[in-house]
């Protein structure tokens, strides 16, 4: 396998299985971060299971209502923030390195569907 690298405007995920420990990286533009493979497979994890929580609300709320939704594992804390088709997306890693990164809500579907197809989990 080969190194996968997946941009788009405002957002960028990687897989590299080569990488003695930080096979995964996501950013954006103006910053990126390395993660370890469980810390990827947990972000991707996340990011698909907050999409398809926002889905379900779309039924439930007003269209001019707002909202949040978090989603956690050991490694990470994640959060959407918006409208059920339009939100942004923030994460922090809760081990080791103590990073927080965010997403606009024009990156986040291009960068849900990357996550997606990025690699089988």
């Amino acid at each position: 396998m080969e190194r996968v690298v997946k941009t788009g405007l405002g957002w960028r995920i990687g897989w590299n299985p080569d990488a003695p420990e930080f096979k995964g990286l996501v950013g954006t533009d103006d910053w990126a971060i390395e993660l370890t493979e469980a810390e990827l497979n947990d972000f991707c994890r996340l990011l698909a299971q907050l999409a398809d929580t926002m889905k379900q609300l779309a039924t439930e709320l007003m269209e001019e209502e707002k909202i949040a939704c978090e989603a956690e594992s050991d490694l990470l804390w994640m959060e959407v923030e918006g409208y059920p088709h339009d939100y942004s997306l923030c994460f922090i890693l809760n081990t080791g390195r103590c990073v927080e990164g965010k997403w606009s809500a024009s990156a986040v579907p291009d960068l849900l569907q990357a996550a997606g197809m990025l690699k089988v989990f």
